[in-house]
């Protein structure tokens, strides 16, 4: 269980690396390099849009790889979804500019954002159901919190380079040369990941499903549709508040209140790096209680925090900002850290690398894709304090209240291998 789980969180690390890299980069130096005919306002929403479209990619990617996840087996989903994720953001960092080849640079640049975002879509399921499967029934939160760590790993990993690059060149360089060198180290982490992955076992559930569904995503459409927008519209606010603070604070920080790039960039790191520290805590803590109790404790945990935590943001004070973003990721993770065992659980077997990973990933379109456009255009109409920003995320987090707290518990009942849950 422990080689298995931490090849599962070093793969998700990876395949987050990438998706992230590009959230930064679209937060820091993307709209002026291929966006520079829009205003400075203008040509970060662009960005974002491009960093949104990566959203709008994943439940695709989720059908994708959901359906050679559930006919022949979750192991080949994280070879291909680490491919495909790794290749396009190398692409990523090869490509020119507005500057050098016009409309077309744009283009290109929201077509392999969307290409990263297809291989993310399935690289979750994989990875999760990988561990779940594998793990004792009293343990399952436990274990596959490992690749829920994952993304914070990619995300420290991904910032942490643009904060060395950005700290050693001047602002010309890196916007440059310097802001490519992210996407190209995305190849060497991909081949490290596929050597990771290499000798990871088939999931004994899977090994035991005897009938396997023929088109999965019509049969979860048919039998679990209303599971799956409950659990899409109950993961919205966790993905809302992860980009909020990770994204959007990094361009509110540095255009709005002249924080440096240094700065925000420890603060938000700093912060994601006390989130993975609580995950196997609250994972525990899953497995004792339940998911459900987790879930429903940091979604109403979020929808207290909000406008604190803007408040503490528009201090422009690194110490408290860091306390802001921390209480904002603290409250997420009390929720994210059992939703890779308790998504699988809700459904049967046969489906499951489809439907849970369906509904995550719609999630991240309902909370992550809007989320830093939103609330870049609802700061610009903001007074010193971006109220209207926390206004958004709390009503984002009510949302997702009422989502948890119409779905069933999952724990201890055991996972069944081919009948469907209650639900």
């Amino acid at each position: 269980m422990l080689r298995l789980a931490a090849a599962s969180a070093a793969g998700t690390a990876i395949e987050f690396y990438d998706f992230f890299v590009y959230g930064t980069a679209a937060a820091l130096v993307l709209g002026p390099l291929f966006f520079p005919t829009f205003s400075p306002l203008a040509g970060t929403l662009a960005a974002f849009a491009t960093f949104g479209a990566g959203f709008v990619a994943r439940p695709l990617g989720s059908v994708l790889f959901g359906h050679l996840g559930d006919r022949r087996g979750r192991r080949p989903v994280l070879v291909l979804s680490l491919l495909v994720t790794g290749a396009s953001t190398v692409a990523v960092g090869c490509l020119p500019t507005y500057g050098s080849i016009g409309v077309a640079a744009p283009v290109l640049l929201l077509v392999l954002r969307f290409l990263q975002g297809l291989g993310l879509g399935g690289e979750w399921g994989g990875a999760v159901l990988l561990t779940v499967e594998h793990a004792p029934p009293g343990r399952r939160a436990l274990w596959s919190s490992f690749p829920q760590v994952g993304p914070a790993f990619g995300f420290v990993l991904a910032n942490g380079v643009v904060l060395a690059l950005s700290a050693g060149l001047s602002d010309a360089a890196f916007a440059s040369w310097g802001w490519r060198v992210p996407f190209w180290a995305a190849g060497v982490l991909a081949l490290a990941g596929l050597w990771l992955r290499s000798s990871i076992a088939e999931s004994p559930r899977f090994l035991e499903i005897d009938d396997h569904a023929r088109v999965p995503f019509l049969e979860v459409v048919r039998h679990h549709g209303r599971l799956v927008l409950l659990t899409a519209g109950a993961l919205a606010a966790g993905y809302a508040i992860f980009y909020a603070v990770t994204t959007w604070s990094l361009a509110y920080a540095t255009e709005r209140l002249g924080v440096s790039r240094t700065v925000m960039l420890t603060c938000v790191m700093a912060a994601v790096v006390v989130e993975a520290a609580l995950t196997p805590l609250m994972a525990l803590l899953g497995d004792r209680y339940g998911r459900r109790p987790m879930c429903l404790t940091g979604c109403a945990a979020c929808c207290l925090w909000m406008l604190p935590m803007v408040a503490l943001l528009a201090t422009g004070q690194p110490l408290l900002m860091f306390l802001g973003i921390l209480g904002a990721l603290a409250a997420f993770i009390t929720m994210f850290a059992v939703i890779a065992a308790y998504l699988p659980e809700l459904y049967e077997a046969r489906v499951r690398c489809t439907g849970a990973a369906v509904g995550y990933n719609l999630g991240g379109v309902l909370g992550g894709a809007l989320t830093p456009i939103v609330a870049t255009a609802l700061a610009q109409h903001s007074g010193r304090i971006p109220w209207s920003v926390g206004a958004y995320l709390t009503g984002v987090s009510l949302l997702s209240l009422a989502c948890f707290a119409m779905l069933p518990e999952t724990q201890p009942v055991p996972v069944p291998a081919v009948e469907p849950a209650t639900g």
